[in-house]
């Protein structure tokens, strides 16, 4: 069973007003109404692994390895099936009778209600995609709204293209018109009525806060309790909007480099420190708008495979470093079918996952360009501090004083969080050289 979450969830509703922000930097702290996402999802997504061709056994497969990995019993729950489970012609998308998308039945004959079914059988909770607009399939063929006399052409703005990445041929929906909500509301009814428990809506801009806002609506309206999750590259400018309708909002392009040596960059490597770094600035930029309910998505989590996925152990240790101090959803784009050891005690280290799972995003208090620190105040008032050389060439120095810090006192208690050393009483300031690429994370506390 998770050892970390239950302890973690009744510490989550004072995260928010322990993050050191203060007052007058801090937005109003603005919910999802949908009650759910107390803490950062925990899981795996498809796109980074199988990106054009998931499958029902490809899927399955990865939900079969969380379980029997163990990562499952710390606290890695969700299985999101990302883009490419549609069916496309060359007109588009193929819709069913009332304009949705249709399954691709060649990659899911059994549909996607029994792939979210077995998943569930496993304890998992089943991630579900789809993007704003709708299909121009369902225009040219009119089709009825579910549930109303209104239709498809009644509701499409046909001047204006929406951002598909797949069979493309998507229209804007004019929510000035009747039919509108109803039909996302259709939507998402099927959705819940398959099983989804997340739902990721991509190529999300500022012009689609509109389709935001009628998702966030669907989703509620369902009766089902639904993680909802923007993406990509959101503009800051909204973020107090992303905020108050979604759980959780991509704060960059995605992490993938598209550089490996398979058909669309799928092979490895999956990606490479330049596209992990560049997280660190905007880590910091999201990170007053952070807390229960809504988080800021730093991208899926590339550790698993090892020096597969593009990246050294001190980078996947510093990766996993930034993500869990940002508290960023845990959702991991590796082949969890050939787990690494190494990369799985990673994944499966309890105090990493708590520092994430504390539901604080840190703040950067020192930035001299790849020296950096980091640092939250966890409910308990213990510090957590993360130290990192984010450079690729050469060794640097990089310290801290406690004042800085927070500490009230000039002596603390160090614990190095990675190893579980208890490194003992630390007077003044904490300093260490660390190697191209590596990360020192500790849990402070000041010496009684």
């Amino acid at each position: 069973m998770n050892h970390v979450r239950p302890l973690l969830a009744a510490l989550s509703g004072l995260a928010f007003v322990l993050t050191g922000i203060s007052a007058s930097s801090a937005p109003p702290p603005t919910l999802p109404a949908n009650g759910v996402s107390a803490l950062p999802a925990m899981g795996w997504s498809s796109w980074s692994h199988l990106r054009r061709w998931p499958t029902e056994s490809r899927i399955k497969a990865q939900a079969d390895a969380l379980v029997s990995s163990g990562l499952a019993s710390h606290g890695y729950v969700y299985v999101n099936l990302d883009d490419f489970w549609q069916q496309c012609d060359e007109n588009g998308f193929v819709v069913d009778s009332h304009g949705r998308w249709a399954v691709d039945r060649d990659k899911f004959p059994s549909g996607i209600k029994a792939l979210a079914g077995y998943i569930h059988s496993l304890g998992l909770k089943f991630g579900f995609y789809v993007t704003p607009g709708i299909a121009a399939g369902a225009v040219t063929r009119n089709t009825p709204i579910e549930g109303t006399s209104y239709r498809a052409a009644d509701i499409a703005n046909t001047s204006k293209a929406e951002t598909n990445y797949n069979c493309g041929n998507m229209y804007a929906i004019d929510y000035g018109r009747p039919g509108a909500q109803q039909f996302v509301n259709s939507w998402a009814r099927q959705f819940a009525s398959w099983g989804v428990d997340y739902l990721k809506i991509d190529g999300v801009g500022g012009s689609d806060i509109q389709d935001v806002r009628a998702w966030a609506a669907a989703l509620r309206a369902t009766g089902r309790p639904i993680t909802y999750a923007l993406s990509n590259n959101l503009p800051i400018a909204d973020a107090a909007t992303w905020r108050g309708l979604a759980n959780s909002r991509r704060t960059q392009l995605d992490v993938e480099c598209y550089c490996g040596a398979g058909l669309y960059g799928s092979g490895s490597p999956l990606t490479n420190w330049s596209f992990v770094a560049s997280r660190f600035d905007s880590a910091a930029a999201w990170q007053p708008y952070a807390g229960p309910g809504g988080w800021n998505d730093l991208d899926s989590l590339e550790i698993g495979n090892g020096y597969r996925t593009g990246l050294t152990p001190d980078q996947r240790r510093s990766t996993f470093t930034l993500w869990a101090m940002a508290a960023s959803p845990l959702l991991l784009g590796t082949d969890l079918t050939a787990l690494t050891a190494g990369d799985r005690a990673m994944l499966a280290n309890d105090r990493l996952i708590g520092v994430d799972q504390d539901g604080v995003a840190a703040v950067r208090i020192v930035d001299h360009g790849a020296e950096q620190v980091w640092r939250k105040r966890e409910a308990n008032g213990d510090y957590i501090v993360g130290l990192f050389n984010t450079g690729t060439s050469a060794r640097a120095t990089v310290g801290v004083p406690w004042s800085l810090v927070g500490l009230p006192g000039a002596d603390a208690d160090v614990t190095d969080l990675w190893s579980g050393r208890h490194e003992g009483t630390v007077s003044g300031s904490y300093s260490v050289t660390l190697r191209p690429g590596e990360t020192r994370l500790l849990r402070v506390r000041a010496s009684e």
